[in-house]
């Protein structure tokens, strides 16, 4: 699957966003950071699945309590109540995010170096759990 221009640019924006946000952290919460790093992402998300399904994704009845805390999560790291607001943006993002993460974990199992470490006995049984899968008996 190739991917266009547009999409291309979204995957930068998206990988700086989740950078800066990374780096904000880091930086004991720096707001400016996040902020940056929220913008990014959204935009890159924007960018890569475009702006239609984006406003779907985001609005599925489903995935309301998400939507609420991720852009409420959003809303306070822009008032300057970064470490709340990280924490809110978090549940808001496992929320939305969370039927991705067992396709993640597949991909990066298939991975030569992070794969390894992924099926080592003790840090399979935890990665499992997280992705929901459950092993064959």
């Amino acid at each position: 699957m190739w991917l266009t221009d547009t999409q291309k640019i979204g995957v930068g924006l998206t990988a700086f966003g989740l950078f800066f946000m990374l780096m904000g952290v880091m930086m004991f919460f720096d707001g400016g950071l996040l902020a940056i790093g929220n913008i990014l992402f959204l935009a890159g998300l924007t960018l890569v699945i475009g702006a239609q399904k984006t406003i779907y994704f985001f609005a599925r009845k489903q995935k309301i309590r998400g939507t609420i805390c991720f852009f409420g999560g959003i809303f306070l790291v822009f008032i300057k109540w970064p470490i709340i607001g990280v924490f809110v943006e978090l549940f808001g993002f496992i929320n939305l995010f969370g039927d991705f993460f067992p396709v993640i974990i597949g991909f990066l199992r298939r991975l030569p170096v992070i794969g390894n470490i992924l099926s080592a006995p003790g840090i399979s049984k935890i990665v499992d759990r997280m992705s929901g899968q459950k092993l064959p008996v």
